[in-house]
């Protein structure tokens, strides 16, 4: 099969590029596959860029350039934002080629991406046709110039039929998928499939410490303040590993309390050894996340995940099963939580570990992902 992915990547990297990355690779062992990639950036280009998001024929040329060369079977479409936007979509369907994007996020829901603003879940963009309420509350970087480009970029490519495009959707849980279909996103749910993202682990032998640990972006959707003040009034141990704009407050976290240590940010053996050998990974996001790769490289290593009781999270752990649950809002619910967990037996602890590596294998392991994905293309090929 002849497959042309497209993908956009940020200023700075994250999951998105990791699961393109990791599928292009895994791909391109058995089939013939092409990749067009832009990158946003800084300064008077990144304006440009900007400018040109809703209708980006220059763009749009270059890559339909590509895809003539190549004659693929399939398009698959990781991002757009913002370098490439929509209109490339617009640009494949004309040829006739099947589409397929992945939904890494909700921006086709709301300008915020995350549906998380001024602290807290913000959802009122679901049910409206413009979201003027993100407009005017500047949910996108607190900017409204930014916000307003990119509503009117996503409302204008529904207003054009542009969404309907595309064959087929794929989004990372079932929550997810609920999301668009009770929204106003006016593209059927029949066109929506649930794929999770998946990594390669292998089991250790490694000895577990005592020590709790959270891995990702440190920011405010992700909770890690909260959870470091829950942590600052016991005597757990944490290791932090990150970085992000909270990261002065980490710091200044790690000088007043013993049990509270900055790692910064390590490379992915070292990442990979803390997960293994952890007491249990924290998640304490107070945002929808879309399937944070570090709960599954956590189950690969059967490490059990205390994380929020929001959106696919509340999916994913399961207590008791896969981990514990708590309100990430709640300092007493967290620390409840700590308590509960160091209280349960050694002998409980690893069954939830056992249960840990096969939810992961049953639904996270790369083989497995990627014959779904085979399936997907498999189903709208013409």
């Amino acid at each position: 099969m002849r497959i042309f992915i497209i993908h956009n990547f940020y200023q700075h990297a994250g999951g998105e590029d990791f699961v393109f990355r990791k599928e292009v690779a895994e791909l391109s062992k058995i089939h013939d596959v092409k990749t067009y990639s832009a990158q946003n950036k800084k300064g008077v280009t990144g304006l440009l860029q900007y400018f040109s998001y809703p209708f980006n024929i220059s763009e749009s040329r270059d890559i339909m350039r590509e895809i003539d060369l190549f004659q693929p079977d399939i398009v698959h479409i990781h991002n757009v934002h913002y370098a490439i936007g929509p209109w490339i979509i617009r640009r494949i369907a004309q040829k006739n080629i099947p589409i397929v994007m992945t939904l890494h996020n909700f921006r086709l829901l709301c300008p915020s991406a995350t549906l998380f603003f001024n602290g807290q879940l913000f959802t009122k963009s679901l049910q409206q046709q413009f979201p003027w309420e993100a407009v005017k509350k500047r949910v996108l970087d607190h900017s409204l110039p930014k916000t307003l480009l990119t509503a009117f970029t996503y409302w204008w490519h529904r207003k054009i039929g542009t969404w309907n495009s595309v064959d087929r959707y794929i989004v990372l849980s079932q929550f997810a998928k609920d999301l668009f279909a009770h929204s106003t996103f006016p593209v059927s749910a029949s066109k929506f499939v649930i794929r999770p993202n998946s990594a390669d682990v292998q089991p250790t032998n490694q000895a577990r410490t005592a020590d709790f640990i959270y891995i990702g972006r440190l920011s405010e959707e992700k909770g890690i303040l909260p959870l470091l003040e829950a942590m600052a009034e016991t005597n757990y141990t944490i290791k932090v590993y990150g970085t992000g704009p909270q990261q002065a407050r980490v710091e200044e976290m790690q000088d007043r309390y013993p049990n509270i240590i900055y790692m910064g940010f390590q490379p992915q053996e070292q990442l990979a050894s803390a997960l293994s050998t952890a007491n249990a990974l924290i998640v304490p996001s107070v945002c929808y996340e879309g399937m944070p790769m570090t709960i599954i490289e956590a189950f690969g290593y059967s490490t059990p995940v205390l994380a929020s009781n929001i959106g696919i999270l509340r999916e994913m752990v399961l207590p008791l099963y896969t981990g514990l649950s708590f309100d990430p809002y709640n300092k007493e619910d967290i620390k409840d939580v700590l308590n509960q967990w160091d209280n349960l037996e050694n002998k409980t602890k690893d069954t939830i570990g056992t249960n840990c590596r096969m939810v992961y294998e049953k639904n996270y392991t790369v083989k497995s992902n990627l014959s779904k994905l085979l399936e997907i293309y498999d189903s709208i090929k013409h």
